[in-house]
């Protein structure tokens, strides 16, 4: 299949643009930049907002997996709505020129405060403008999907753990700040359980929905399973050799976020056990 992968030079479609690659497809990165994307694409750099008739400026892909989001670790950022009638726009434009699938990355950030397993059906009450600019898009492109008969999929990312000093997690401000020299690193006192997911499972995950058409909806990216902050951070500093200690409670917890919360990972195993 031929993929159009939009926001591909970021933190996630570096890897996922390389697994999808991997997976025999032929894929075309857009972004502004496209200078870290694998070479074994079609590199397009630009605003793709700008572009008229976007599915036939692509080479008419059959997926568009749409990654582009500004702004993803800044959750009060207001970005998140003012791009908002850009990412609708240009799904619909694709959604009109006749590309058959449609999936696209949402966030866990879109149930808001909740503690247990999520699934497809939990209720979504977003606290801050990344939820609720992501539940917005994917009730649209839904929208649009059903209007016009396309297969869509929306993919709910949960904590990703990678050691590129490129991203914004909380992982990769450690590995920046291990690279710095520096010994101590402030922290909350970690006690908040999430679902944490490699980076590179992470990837594999949403190459595998996007390579398939019979599981649709939304679909957790996620382990399926909780850990506490502290103990996977721990974790991550023990598995990269880091010469860093947590500095506990220099930091509180971030009022909206869950006490215990991850994933249910009954579709995404669904779709792996038949690769």
């Amino acid at each position: 299949m031929k993929i159009l992968v939009t926001g591909a030079n970021g933190y996630l479609g570096q890897g996922i643009v390389k697994t999808v690659l991997d997976n025999g497809h032929e894929v075309v990165a857009a972004d502004f930049s496209v200078d870290h994307v694998d070479d074994r694409a079609t590199k397009i750099a630009g605003n793709m907002f700008e572009i008229k008739n976007p599915y036939e400026y692509f080479g008419k892909p059959d997926v568009l997996l749409h990654l582009a989001w500004r702004d993803g670790f800044v959750h009060y950022s207001n970005a998140h709505i003012d791009d908002l009638p850009n990412h609708f726009a240009f799904i619909k434009q694709m959604a009109e020129g006749g590309v058959k699938q449609i999936a696209a990355m949402g966030s866990m950030h879109e149930i808001g405060f909740f503690e247990g397993s999520i699934n497809e059906n939990t209720p979504c009450h977003p606290t801050t403008p990344y939820g609720i600019g992501k539940n917005a898009l994917r009730d649209l492109t839904q929208m649009i999907c059903k209007q016009k008969n396309i297969v869509f999929q929306w993919m709910r990312g949960y904590y990703i753990v990678g050691n590129s000093k490129y991203g914004s997690s909380i992982f990769s401000k450690i590995t920046a700040a291990a690279e710095e020299g520096k010994t101590e690193f402030p922290f909350t006192l970690g006690q908040n359980q999430y679902d944490f997911i490699d980076y590179p499972d992470f990837c594999a995950q949403v190459a595998a929905v996007v390579g398939q058409q019979k599981e649709q909806g939304i679909i957790n990216i996620c382990s399926g399973r909780p850990e506490k902050l502290a103990d996977r951070v721990e974790r991550f500093i023990k598995e990269n050799g880091y010469n860093i200690k947590l500095q506990y409670g220099a930091f509180p917890d971030r009022p909206y976020d869950s006490k215990d919360i991850w994933g249910d990972d009954s579709n995404i195993q669904k779709i792996l056990k038949t690769i």
